[in-house]
């Protein structure tokens, strides 16, 4: 089936585009991004700081001996500044010390950890 259109249908035609635009709703302006202080944000996340003392390499055999009283050789040197870690990441150096009843640490070295010259 073939539909004719007269030049007077056509301009019906565009007189309801003209009245159906004219009644839609208006886009509303897209929201402002809201500014985030990244660096702020960032001294919020909890993170996980460990001494380590040392390491030592074993085999299977060593390790399964290992029992009450055994000592295991680390490569630290006695008196050697213990590494500070983050989630595992070295970022300096420090000391044992006493605090109160708990253990401390008395850092003698630290990496820059300048927060805010993270940008997004």
């Amino acid at each position: 089936m073939t539909t004719v259109t007269s030049p007077a249908d056509d301009n019906l035609l565009a007189d309801l585009d003209d009245v159906l635009e004219d009644e839609a709703p208006a886009a509303a302006p897209a929201p402002a991004p809201v500014k985030r202080n990244f660096a702020q944000m960032m001294r919020r996340i909890p993170v996980t700081l460990t001494l380590e003392v040392g390491s030592a390499k074993l085999s299977l055999q060593d390790l399964a001996e290992i029992e009450r009283n055994s000592v295991v050789e680390l490569d630290t040197l006695a008196g050697e500044p213990l590494t500070i870690k983050v989630n595992g990441t070295a970022i300096g150096r420090a000391e044992v010390v006493v605090s109160g009843e708990n253990y401390g640490l008395k850092v003698i070295e630290l990496s820059d950890l300048d927060l805010d010259s993270l940008t997004p």
